[in-house]
């Protein structure tokens, strides 16, 4: 790639840029598949041409199967989906024939360890979890229900598994639904970031929830419990906020690979302290006990590399990724974020 005039990515080692007359070409490597588009068509042609005659290769044709992500290019959108990977695995662990679920999780029963009851095979759980992780690189609906769940791989008991049955049961009601990117959207990153507080039945601990947006398309969602037992709200907001402006950071600088320069990003946060903490860059006796690597936000926000834009609860997407939820407002959620049925 090298010698043929590509420059290698700043930020992803595996990303091949060629720009000629104003034009841009990409080129993604993963292992033996390779992904490459183009502002011009005659790039491309010249690179599949360079391509073969380096190497034995097949070209497909346009992207419609990669690495279990079914894509369908249309003239003014672009639908994601992985409902083929979905029928697979309710083939495969027994749910073709369920009463489906309308959400992945109960909101009224939290899990515990449950130490006196029933084992189940514990490689079968293993197996169940490890192929829903799989399925959350597309769909952040189930991300947070997997995430509660695979908690409890070492010693799974009959309570737990149940519950990972929502899931599959959920998934059963809604094998189609995937990601949207519609053609004309705005071309602007912005963020938002949220945070449960001391969600954890098990060690009172909170959960971060962040995902990213280029105009209303979702690129990049995290779901991760807190290392850090919080002593109050706005410590666990501080805390998530602190997590999401680094993956804000880490796409800006994507995007400059790119050709795109996205400074002074909007991140947006339903939890007034906390923005007040972040714009104030002294440490006071309520924010001392806080780790010092959670403060780098400050830093960037002072920079304008972020600012921080307050934002009513109910309009906090990044809500789906900390909590459970009842029908209504699960399904608001998911729509607002950019899920949808294909059509």
């Amino acid at each position: 790639m090298l010698e043929n005039g590509f420059q290698i990515g700043k930020i992803d080692k595996t990303l091949f840029i060629k720009r000629h007359k104003g034009d841009i070409l990409l080129v993604q490597v993963y292992v033996d598949d390779i992904i490459f588009g183009s502002t011009n068509k005659e790039l491309c042609f010249a690179f599949e041409k360079m391509m073969h005659g380096k190497f034995q290769i097949s070209s497909i044709g346009e992207l419609t199967f990669f690495l279990g992500l079914q894509v369908k290019q249309k003239k003014d959108n672009i639908f994601i989906s992985q409902d083929k990977y979905v029928g697979a695995i309710l083939k495969k662990f027994g749910f073709t024939k369920v009463k489906t679920a309308s959400t992945p999780m109960e909101t009224q029963k939290p899990l515990l360890k449950d130490e006196d009851g029933e084992e189940v095979d514990v490689h079968m759980y293993r197996s169940m979890i490890g192929s829903l992780m799989y399925l959350t690189s597309l769909r952040p609906d189930i991300m947070f229900a997997v995430c509660a769940y695979a908690r409890y791989q070492v010693n799974p008991k009959v309570s737990h598994l149940s519950a990972v049955k929502i899931i599959f049961r959920y998934l059963k009601g809604q094998p189609k639904l995937g990601l949207w990117y519609p053609k004309d959207s705005p071309f602007d990153l912005v963020s938002y970031t949220d945070s449960d507080y001391a969600g954890a039945s098990l060690d009172r601990k909170s959960t971060t929830g962040g995902c990213q947006f280029l105009g209303c398309r979702l690129i990049s969602w995290q779901c991760k419990k807190q290392t850090v037992v919080a002593n109050s709200t706005t410590e666990a907001e501080y805390v998530a906020a602190s997590s999401c402006c680094g993956q804000v950071l880490w796409i800006q600088n994507q995007l400059l690979d790119y050709g795109y320069n996205f400074m002074h990003t909007k991140i947006f946060i339903d939890n007034n302290s906390t923005i007040c903490i972040i714009k104030n860059p002294v440490f006071h006796s309520k924010t001392k006990h806080i780790e010092i690597r959670h403060h780098f936000i400050r830093d960037c926000n002072e920079k304008k590399l972020i600012q921080m834009v307050k934002i009513h609860t109910d309009k906090n997407v990044a809500d789906l990724l900390t909590k459970a939820f009842d029908v209504s407002r699960f399904q608001y959620l998911i729509v607002s974020i950019g899920m949808v049925l294909e059509f």
